[in-house]
């Protein structure tokens, strides 16, 4: 696992352009909070890429060990809203200017050692 206090940078790529990207930090402690910021390229960005980014982070293992997501989403990206209502439970979203905050419970099913298999996904650190 990476180190809890430096943030990691994830992306998801279509061909050899990254059309989504996210930054993600955890409080490092087991229960703690992990913390996201989501944005998607400007322009057309095909069906799916956005909530592959929401998988992504979702399936980091400093997330999985967390107890609660704190995200900040661009307000009109309903499919990355949509993927973390999934992701999640007791989510609440509220709008900060053009931006949506989410803050959700992580649910025990995506904890490490639940025996669940990641999907595969770009990534780097």
């Amino acid at each position: 696992m990476t180190n809890p206090d430096t943030p990691r940078h994830v992306e998801v790529r279509d061909g050899d352009q990254t059309v989504a990207a996210a930054e993600v930090a955890a409080s490092g402690d087991a229960g703690g909070t992990a913390r996201t910021s989501l944005h998607a390229e400007s322009g057309h960005v095909v069906p799916g890429k956005r909530a592959d980014l929401v998988d992504a982070v979702m399936d980091l293992p400093e997330v999985r060990a967390s107890a609660r997501l704190q995200a900040a989403v661009p307000i009109g990206d309903s499919e990355s809203l949509e993927r973390l209502r999934e992701r999640t439970e007791e989510t609440v979203t509220r709008p900060a200017g053009s931006t949506a905050l989410v803050e959700a419970v992580i649910p025990a099913e995506d904890k490490p050692g639940d025996g669940q298999e990641s999907g595969s996904h770009t990534s780097g650190s």
